[in-house]
């Protein structure tokens, strides 16, 4: 392995994913994905769909999954900088709503691997992000859910900078609550 560094987190299926990167004058080199370091990892997923979005500062995109088409994502920063998150929506897990943030940055270089079956969001610190994306499944519209971002029960701890309002799409401001979603038994 050894061109990948990866860590577990609290949460069992979450990985932190730190590239080797390769600097000299001109810049650096890093392979963001390889298949063969990521199954030795633990990390066995096939790859359909790559996404990418910009955001300026204090956009807060999400909390998303999808109840049909689950997917796994390894997402990463470009540009920039972002918290993202991602909460248990695997029923009978131990961790079972419980959450877990990590910074994500073009300095860093981090990635997050959040596995199916837990929704997903980020918050935009910098003043523009890129955030990019690989998925396990293709999206389907009518398969989205989400839950709201700022559900007590959940109780994220979203650092949101002094003095910024949030920026979200409307879905985003009115999901349902993770009891509403625990009701609904649809994961």
């Amino acid at each position: 392995m050894g061109k990948i560094n990866v860590t577990t987190c609290e949460i069992e299926g979450l990985y932190e994913i730190e590239p080797a990167v390769y600097g000299d004058a001109r810049g650096y080199f890093m392979e963001t994905y390889n298949e063969q370091d990521f199954r030795e990892a633990g990390i066995d997923a096939v790859f359909v769909q790559d996404n990418q979005s910009a955001s300026k500062k204090g956009v807060l995109r999400g909390l998303h999954f999808q109840y049909e088409h689950p997917q796994d994502k390894l997402v990463r920063v470009l540009r920039g900088e972002v918290f993202d998150v991602a909460v248990d929506l695997r029923r009978g897990s131990a961790t079972y709503g419980k959450w877990h943030g990590v910074l994500l940055s073009a300095e860093n270089k981090k990635q997050f691997f959040v596995p199916k079956n837990f929704a997903h969001g980020f918050l935009v610190l910098s003043d523009y992000a890129e955030f990019a994306y690989k998925c396990t499944d293709f999206y389907h519209p009518e398969s989205e859910g989400g839950i709201l971002y700022n559900d007590p029960e959940i109780g994220i701890q979203w650092p949101v900078p002094q003095g910024v309002e949030l920026i979200m799409a409307e879905k985003d401001k009115t999901w349902g609550t993770f009891r509403e979603f625990t009701e609904k038994n649809k994961i």
